[in-house]
């Protein structure tokens, strides 16, 4: 399935979920480059929300940028399977060699906001991520190793500690209690 048809089948549960998509639809439209980078006003990257197998714990990561407790993921650089992004960025990000898909397709989507920051020496601009989250599932016993570039700190936490640890009010109330809310 193309990304426009994944985003084109998920099927909103709010009111931002279905600006955002309508957004993301017509990006693609206009956008040739919104799978890279290069595209310095907006691209796409893919999320996951990582649960354990009781689904009573959510995996997050110390985001080093952000300076906040955050989900996993990472940028598209190309890759038009945003599910095999936010799998690989997971992995990369915990130490975690598998993870079950819970759920086909996208789980949430929602546009974000980053401020302009440097990385590896070089300003990056203020710019939206169009991202697409998937839903996941890690064995809570794994190994969890951090990835010293991107973050300092990888732990389970419960649902509504993983919403209290972040330092983000929008992600805090708008993102991952909306992640909660829909996980059940």
């Amino acid at each position: 399935m193309s990304l426009k048809d994944e985003i084109t089948a998920y099927v909103p549960e709010n009111e931002q979920e279905e600006t955002d998509r309508a957004v993301m639809l017509r990006y693609l439209e206009l956008a040739p480059d919104v799978l890279t980078r290069q595209n310095r006003v907006a691209h796409f990257t893919a999320s996951s929300w990582i649960l354990n197998r009781e689904h009573t714990k959510v995996l997050m990561i110390y985001h080093n940028l952000y300076r906040s407790w955050s989900w996993t993921g990472g940028h598209a650089d190309g890759e038009e399977n945003l599910l095999a992004v936010a799998v690989r960025e997971a992995s990369e990000e915990t130490g975690i060699g598998y993870f079950k898909v819970l759920r086909e397709g996208v789980f949430s989507l929602e546009i974000l906001t980053v401020d302009g920051h440097e990385k590896r020496g070089e300003y990056v601009p203020s710019h939206l991520h169009l991202n697409l989250t998937y839903l996941l599932e890690a064995d809570e016993a794994s190994e969890l190793i951090v990835k010293p570039d991107e973050n300092s700190g990888v732990k389970w936490f419960t649902p509504e500690d993983a919403v209290s640890a972040s330092t983000e009010p929008w992600m805090r109330e708008r993102i991952y209690e909306k992640l909660n809310h829909k996980r059940v």
